[in-house]
């Protein structure tokens, strides 16, 4: 697909002190945070989300529309001239397969087709490194260009390498765009839900660790690197988004440390991650709550994946990432104001 557009690989930005700018998944981790980075006192910024916040921020435009909703989205589109694509459903629960499919493949079907027919000038597409290809070899770094294979990997990552082609196509119907694949996002979200979910399961004394080895990224460095990219003139590329790539043992210690409880203690080996696995996925039916742990992120946690974020640094020279050491323990701070810890 990126062989036929090769003509759109680069596209110039006209300056416009008063655009339209959306982003969707407004109320998200990082939807919120590319809100808070972006000026809307110098552009017209419009957040989109299924569920308003109840604290709105005066300076944002809100907008209640959900994606597969195509004539309230149309609407929506209505003058605007960039798209920041943060909206997404995070979920390995079998249970919440088909919603997945329809919220990150047909929502951003439906979202390309309305930019197209509003004649949106560029939008940056938030995907997830789950979208890319597995490396070969225990060794091996994984980069953009790796190829897709669908085998083994869970319908989250089927979804969004789906919704990175509606993207592709889009860029094929003259709509400019650049795609971030994020490693998992460390930031202070809900922390019943998404990855910020590891920070409480911490918290409650989950006591298990593993050695596998997973890349983590600032949630503010994302939206740094989306909003960049979107005021370059890089299109019809991908890059991954990744600050570093450490041990779940690591990332489970300071976490720990930050809120000032036990460090997990119980090394997880996979014949024990089968086991562990099942009983909290148990549990959490019985007790009606949902779970961080289950097969495909138990699995996971075992894997070793290292990411090789090289291509950005190259395309964008002055961007420096956060230690992640620092923003997870800048995030437990947050959430003990948040939760009153």
């Amino acid at each position: 697909m990126a062989l036929i557009c090769a003509n759109f690989s680069r596209t110039e930005v006209e300056s416009n002190p008063k655009e339209t700018i959306l982003v969707t998944g407004a109320t998200g981790l990082i939807g919120s945070q590319i809100l808070k980075q972006l000026d809307a006192r110098a552009n017209n910024v419009i957040g989109l989300a299924r569920n308003l916040p109840e604290n709105l921020n005066n300076d944002i435009q809100w907008m209640q529309c959900d994606l597969l909703d195509v004539v309230a989205l149309e609407d929506a589109l209505k003058g605007v001239s960039r798209i920041y694509h943060c909206a997404g459903l995070v979920s390995f629960d079998p249970k919440m397969k088909e919603k997945v499919y329809k919220t990150n493949v047909e929502g951003t079907a439906n979202l390309i087709n309305g930019a197209i027919k509003r004649g949106v000038q560029k939008l940056v597409h938030v995907s997830s490194v789950a979208a890319i290809g597995e490396a070969k070899g225990a060794h091996t770094v994984i980069h953009e260009k790796l190829e897709w294979n669908a085998h083994g990997v869970s319908d989250y990552a089927k979804s969004k390498h789906l919704a990175e082609i509606e993207v592709w196509r889009g860029l094929c119907e003259g709509l400019s765009s650049v795609i971030i694949n994020p490693s998992i996002v460390i930031g202070p979200g809900n922390w019943d839900t998404g990855s910020t979910a590891m920070f409480k399961s911490v918290y409650d004394g989950f006591p298990w660790y593993t050695e596998g080895v997973h890349g983590f990224v600032d949630v503010r460095d994302v939206a740094s690197v989306a909003i960049e990219l979107m005021q370059s003139p890089i299109v019809a590329e991908r890059f991954i988004v990744n600050g570093a790539n450490i041990s779940y043992k690591e990332l489970f210690d300071n976490i720990a440390d930050g809120f000032s409880v036990p460090r997990p203690a119980k090394k997880v080996t996979p014949f024990l991650a089968e086991i562990v696995w099942r009983i909290k996925y148990v549990k959490s039916k019985l007790l009606g709550v949902s779970s961080i742990l289950n097969k495909n992120t138990a699995r996971t946690a075992l894997a070793v994946c290292k990411y090789d974020a090289s291509k950005l640094r190259k395309a964008l020279p002055g961007f420096n990432y956060r230690p992640i050491k620092e923003t997870i323990m800048e995030t437990c701070q947050v959430l003990k104001g948040k939760y009153d810890l």
